[in-house]
């Protein structure tokens, strides 16, 4: 038999007052979601117009290709550029002819704006248009910003799929839409899924070639995979399509009711949903209990990073036993994250947006077993006897569905585990035991 889910929390935290920031913050910028991006769209270029600086990002973040060209590169503003003294729309035009002379696998260009690019005014969507007339019907070029100016990393990925949006077909069929990135190994399994629901018409954005495109109208239910897509879910909706509010899913309760949120929609009976989720449900469950022993009973503080906080923090309370304290955010969206802030127990304090020093003074004065965080900030904790968990892993980490919720309790409790084998050889307590 089905499981029954847990009853929701007697007060959950939609009602939460929340503590918004707006000082120094410690986050990657925009350009970060290519290294996902580029992987999941495989006959997609990203071309970042932008420094030398933006050049090394790129490189530093997603490694040294060896075996593959990489599809994603910098066309380089040089002091020419910057001062002004070049038509950087011609020397654009002539980079792109090159790029697509010489990669004609290329399907879909994508003209990423960075800081420099926005400084001087280059206007890349008129330069998208511009190249698009060019060279159709070969390629498509599209412009989006990955500025880190205003902006945390994971919105890199909601500016590229909002300027898809204008550009879907149009349709009047019925039809489920999955909006957000996934690793092409869970996207699998998420269509398994959905397809024993007996849901058949099922889309994904990004989709992982041109050529299947989503197509999008009134009939057009959304489901996102990932919080961090406002923006690509206000163009769907502009577009008549019907959002499903539901948590995201994380664990086997995420999981479960994000299934839950497409069977209601598309009048799945009961019956099949039982016999399409019971056993990935079981197995959830126990490989969930299997790796979420040390987290039991810990608590936990969230600085804001990728708008992962909120669904994950209500996995660690409701699945794993965990006590968050602080649930930062860069942006807390109510319609979003509103499923998941209804399964949050009332007791943890809600921050958006960011001053760095005050929230390490929260931090510090709180003292949590568990602090997840950016990178820059991981190991002056760590120096100050804090376990952290670096914040980013959860972004490029296969951890949606049934089959990762292991996965994810095991991304958590490994620093406790860590830091319990160094201080058994050390002779010394375990953090948050007793001296």
């Amino acid at each position: 038999m089905n499981a029954p889910l847990a009853p929701p929390p007697a007060r959950g935290c939609r009602d939460t007052p929340v503590l918004k920031e707006r000082g120094q913050r410690e986050v990657f910028c925009g350009l970060t979601g290519i290294i996902w991006l580029h992987r999941k769209m495989q006959d997609a270029f990203f071309l970042v117009v932008g420094s030398r600086t933006c050049a090394h990002l790129l490189q530093s973040a997603a490694g040294v290709m060896i075996f593959a060209e990489p599809r994603f590169g910098t066309a380089i503003l040089e002091e020419k550029d910057l001062a002004g003294l070049a038509d950087a729309n011609d020397e654009l035009d002539r980079e792109v002819a090159r790029l697509i002379a010489r990669r004609p696998d290329i399907r879909q260009l994508f003209l990423v704006g960075s800081c420099p690019s926005e400084v001087i005014k280059l206007d890349l969507a008129r330069a998208a248009e511009r190249l698009s007339v060019a060279h159709a019907p070969h390629v498509r070029v599209l412009a989006y910003s990955g500025s880190g100016i205003e902006t945390t990393f994971t919105q890199g990925e909601d500016a590229c799929l909002a300027a898809m949006v204008p550009t879907l077909p149009a349709t009047d069929a019925p039809g489920l839409l999955v909006v957000g990135a996934l690793p092409d190994v869970v996207e699998d399994q998420m269509r398994a899924l959905l397809a024993a629901l007996g849901i058949a018409s099922v889309a994904t954005l990004p989709a992982r070639r041109a050529d299947a495109l989503p197509a999008v109208g009134p009939q057009t239910r959304v489901l996102l995979a990932q919080p961090f897509l406002g923006d690509t879910l206000a163009a769907l909706e502009r577009r008549g399509a019907v959002h499903l509010p539901a948590p995201f899913p994380f664990g086997e309760e995420g999981t479960t009711r994000w299934l839950a949120a497409a069977a209601a929609a598309f009048d799945v009976p009961a019956e099949r949903f039982a016999a399409a989720t019971d056993a990935p449900r079981a197995r959830a469950r126990k490989a969930v209990a299997a790796a979420a022993a040390p987290l039991a009973g810990r608590s936990v503080f969230f600085f804001p990073d990728s708008q992962l906080e909120v669904p994950l923090a209500r996995f660690l309370a409701r699945e794993c036993a965990m006590q968050p304290i602080e649930v930062g955010t860069p942006y807390l969206h109510g319609a979003i994250l509103g499923p998941d802030l209804d399964l949050l127990p009332e007791g943890p304090a809600l921050s958006e947006g960011q001053d760095v020093d005050r929230q390490l003074d929260r931090a510090r004065a709180a003292r949590p077993d568990l602090t997840v965080c950016g990178l820059g900030l991981a190991n002056p904790l760590e120096a100050e006897g804090l376990a952290t968990k670096w914040a980013i892993e959860l972004v490029f980490s296969p951890v949606h569905f049934y089959e990762q919720a292991g996965d994810l309790a095991a991304l958590f409790a490994r620093p406790l585990r860590r830091r319990a084998a160094l201080g058994a050889l050390r002779g010394q307590p375990e953090a948050g035991d007793p001296a």
